[in-house]
């Protein structure tokens, strides 16, 4: 009977604590004020360019460094904040949760990059949630026995970002401009011996799809993270550094089938400087 009779009293004080606990955690605010923006943002469309203002075009493919600290905000967090992803992170979001963009295979030769080859849902979780064979020890045996397990491909594991752009005059509009057609996520390629032995490209993405969901996610401002610009404005307003690796050519082949070490650090020096000064002979002065 005093159990009982104890139980009751204690009960409504119970219940406070839990209310009170509750309507505590749901006044902490974690920042010094409430973010009032609308998160939602609307793609600034290109200006629109016929094929009779095209004064001259030039398209490269350009490779992003993640791992330069210019490039970090394309490569953290690693693991997704409250208010920021990384790029692999949105794309991936995009790609599994949303359904709203579409990758595309490298084709047969695994080096296509024109937007021929569609993955299927499946073939994209596929791809992103590889299953791999590992050799874990058996402590009662000694022996290495074979164990699939599902790795996911993740932020850490992606090393550079691809680009394949379109550096155009418009005579119309006395400017040049620079249209992203496709970005590629690379990771490196490695032996049977875990040994790195390259880079490969995962899939493409079209570009101009992928503006919608690069348009509402932030990336962090080094100067200012009151003014954080979205990944959209990042590569709109070229916020990054990459060097070329391909030009488009006679034999279409990129530079380090004819350049390495430092030679193929100048050629793609060459050509970035040979893009800025035919912007700037068309000029007189």
């Amino acid at each position: 009977m005093k159990k009982s009779i104890a139980t009751v009293l204690l009960l409504p004080i119970l219940l406070c604590m839990v209310n009170f606990a509750g309507a505590q955690s749901q006044t902490v605010l974690d920042g010094a004020y409430v973010p009032e923006h609308n998160p939602t943002r609307r793609v600034v469309p290109y200006p629109h360019l016929r094929q009779a203002d095209v004064m001259w075009r030039k398209r490269v493919w350009e490779m992003i460094d993640v791992r330069q600290k210019i490039n970090h905000s394309l490569y953290f967090p690693l693991e997704e904040l409250e208010d920021r992803q990384s790029l692999f992170d949105v794309i991936r979001q995009g790609l599994l949760e949303d359904g709203s963009i579409t990758c595309y295979s490298l084709g047969p030769t695994q080096e296509d990059d024109e937007f021929r080859y569609p993955f299927t849902s499946s073939e994209v979780d596929s791809l992103l949630n590889p299953i791999v064979t590992r050799y874990v020890e058996n402590l009662d045996t000694g022996n290495k026995d074979e164990k699939k397990v599902e790795e996911p491909i993740t932020s850490e594991d992606v090393v550079a970002y691809k680009l394949k752009e379109d550096w155009i005059f418009d005579k119309q509009r006395s400017e040049r401009t620079v249209r992203i057609i496709g970005i590629a996520p690379v990771v490196e390629k490695k032996s049977e011996s875990g040994e790195v032995i390259g880079k490969k490209e995962l899939f493409w993405l079209y570009f101009p799809e992928c503006r919608y969901i690069f348009a509402n996610a932030e990336v962090f401002n080094l100067h200012n993270d009151a003014q954080r610009v979205s990944f959209d404005d990042l590569f709109f307003k070229r916020l990054f550094h990459g060097y070329v690796t391909k030009e488009e050519n006679v034999y279409n082949r990129a530079i380090e089938s004819y350049a390495k070490g430092l030679d193929a650090l100048m050629e793609s020096e060459r050509i970035k400087e040979e893009l800025f000064l035919t912007e700037h002979d068309l000029w007189h002065y």
